[in-house]
């Protein structure tokens, strides 16, 4: 009989586990959330120019290993030293954004209009301080114009498209899985692992990221291609559309379902 209750007791613990591990998870993404919601402009302003010059050397990267060995896939995995700056330095990318502020904005820990302007200062800046990056590294290693060159000019080619659509809808999943992958636990060592592993795919895949890809479209016009302003603000403006799509809709949406019960404990929490 008391095999069975401990038995009984086991599994009554295995099933509570999860959902505690999950509930601590939404208590860190409303905290976080709020934070972001809350900060200054001048923070907004540094995190977010911080966050492209972070994802200006994971493009370095992988300049410097597709020059030398011609392949995507590896090339990708090397850029991935721009996700992991982007998680120690506590920096600032647009697309993590669909997870983490949304929550605390569904949960009413912070004003819908500051996620707004969390979104729009993070999408200037990242692709502004990116930009600088790009144009340091291609000054001081001209080496490196060609595969610059070729690189943008593809994503330049994408245009407005079903595909190129698609393409976006599945970098923003990727983006905002990584992210909900990270506040999945504390422990820095384990969040190392989703930004090395999903960089590569977002970059081995080309797919189509509009923070990333705007920049390696300005490193090719920095090199001598002939992208015009219209073209880099309309593959903004698509990519960004479908980055919301995959990470808010196919990602965040559901996740806020499963903690709905949290969610709206929360928001009797803060109207209380």
């Amino acid at each position: 009989m008391a095999t069975n209750i401990d038995r009984d007791t086991d599994g009554v613990r295995d099933e509570e586990e999860p959902d505690q591990e999950i509930d601590e998870a939404f208590e860190r993404l409303v905290e976080e959330g709020h934070e972001r919601l809350t900060r200054p402009l001048r923070e907004l302003f540094a995190t977010g120019t911080l966050g492209g010059i972070d994802i200006g050397v994971g493009i370095l990267a992988f300049y410097v290993v597709k020059e030398v060995t011609g392949d995507q896939v590896l090339a990708g995995l090397a850029f991935s030293v721009g996700f992991v700056a982007l998680l120690l330095a506590h920096s600032e990318l647009f697309t993590e954004n669909f997870l983490v502020p949304v929550t605390a904005a569904v949960a009413e820990r912070g004003p819908w209009p500051a996620l707004a302007r969390l979104w729009a200062v993070t999408l200037v800046t990242n692709i502004l301080g990116g930009s600088i990056v790009v144009s340091v590294i291609l000054l001081a290693k001209p080496d490196l114009e060609e595969v610059a060159r070729e690189t943008g000019e593809h994503y330049a080619e994408l245009g407005v498209s079903l595909s190129s659509f698609l393409l976006a809808v599945l970098a923003g999943l990727v983006i905002t899985l990584m992210t909900r992958m990270q506040h999945s636990t504390e422990n820095l060592g384990v969040k190392v692992v989703p930004a090395i592993l999903f960089g590569a795919v977002l970059v081995g895949a080309e797919l189509f990221h509009c923070v990333l890809d705007a920049i390696f479209m300005i490193g090719a016009m920095v090199a001598g291609a002939e992208i015009g302003l219209g073209t880099l603000l309309v593959a903004i403006g698509w990519a960004a559309l479908g980055n919301a799509v995959g990470g808010i809709g196919l990602v965040t949406f559901l996740r806020l379902l499963r903690t709905a019960p949290k969610v709206e404990a929360e928001r009797d929490r803060v109207t209380t």
